[in-house]
């Protein structure tokens, strides 16, 4: 008679028992990579900003994809790295590596497909120039499947639109190439834009920046339930020549670019490094490390609404009706009514985003 133990471990060998979800891990809302002194982690955060679990990295990470189902985290390392890891969340272990085709590197993002089958990542093809976007085999672990053209240069994040059958991407513009390092080649010639693509590589829409501002690049982005986008530049002119560094999209509608008058936008330094929706979805949101500041619009008209002031801020990413913020010196804050409230003090040094699980 066959065991309950062997009946388990054939279910398991067969893949037929259930995958482990989050709630296995303490139900975590967001992903964040950082580094301590003993070196790189992933956590899982709670919405209150505490630190469920840490698996260590490699290497300093960049942003990471969660799946949509089982606790698992794909990390990146930063542009131009090569190299991904995909973690199990509850037993702390590498579950698989991924490393980019010769001739690619990662941008440090990746998004999952609605069923958690496909991990999608943008790439950059060096030798030629071009955006790609990876295709993965995520229950053959993760196995390559191909890839299609972002339709630009640097292709920076991606999202999965609502509608579950397209990408919209942001395409820096810049050309960059591992020989020289984190170099920006091509600043005279850039050309950023925002791609919706289909899962199959059809062009469907392209948004680009107005006449004479084709130095902004286009680097982060959010989608809403509505098929809302918003989207963090970053200008690489003179920072006293900044343009606006958010952009507001709907499909087939005109862009709205939104910033703050005078002195408060001069104070973002021309650098957003990360946007978000609010939790209610009435206000977006993009921060800026350098100008150590989060400003806050309304959502549907893009008027700017107040600014806070918080050192080192990044992260970003929506709280229960407000913002959460994560800060380069361990800060993990609430930002609702113009008010940052810290929720957490950590030891640590968080990167530059805050990854929502589920979102």
């Amino acid at each position: 008679m066959l065991s309950r133990r062997g009946m388990l471990s054939g279910m398991v060998a067969a893949g037929l028992m259930p995958a482990r979800g989050w709630s296995d891990v303490g139900a975590p809302r967001f992903l964040a990579a950082a580094k301590d002194g003993s070196g790189y982690a992933l956590h899982g955060v709670s919405e209150a900003g505490e630190s469920l679990f840490s698996v260590a990295l490699p290497a300093r990470g960049h942003a990471a994809a969660a799946h949509p189902e089982r606790a698992e985290a794909v990390a990146f390392a930063r542009r131009p790295g090569t190299y991904a890891v995909v973690l199990d969340c509850l037993s702390g272990r590498v579950k698989a590596e991924m490393a980019a085709p010769a001739g690619r590197h990662f941008y440090g993002h990746g998004a999952f497909s609605p069923d958690g089958s496909v991990l999608y990542t943008p790439e950059n093809d060096f030798e030629n120039a071009a955006g790609v976007i990876g295709m993965w085999d995520v229950f053959g672990g993760y196995r390559r499947l191909g890839e299609f053209p972002s339709h630009g240069v640097g292709p920076h994040e991606l999202r999965l639109m609502p509608d579950g059958g397209s990408l919209v991407i942001a395409n820096g513009g810049i050309e960059t190439h591992p020989d020289a390092g984190r170099a920006k080649l091509n600043l005279p010639m850039m050309a950023p834009n925002l791609a919706y693509v289909s899962l199959s590589g059809e062009v469907m829409e392209v948004v680009e920046p107005p006449a004479g501002e084709h130095l902004n690049s286009m680097r982060h982005l959010v989608v809403d339930a509505m098929g809302r986008v918003a989207l963090a530049l970053q200008w690489q002119g003179d920072v006293a020549e900044a343009p606006a560094l958010l952009m507001l999209h709907r499909r087939g509608e005109a862009p709205v670019w939104a910033s703050a008058e005078g002195p408060r936008h001069d104070a973002m330094q021309g650098y957003a490094g990360s946007v978000s929706f609010s939790g209610d979805g009435m206000q977006v949101a993009i921060t800026s490390p350098r100008g150590g500041r989060v400003q806050v619009f309304e959502a549907g008209t893009g008027h700017f609404v107040h600014e806070v002031l918080l050192e080192d801020v990044c992260g970003l990413a929506p709280g229960a009706t407000g913002f959460v913020a994560s800060t380069g010196i361990g800060g993990f804050h609430c930002i609702e009514n113009g008010t940052a409230r810290a929720m957490q003090a950590h030891k640590v040094a968080w990167d530059n985003h805050i990854v929502p699980i589920g979102a």
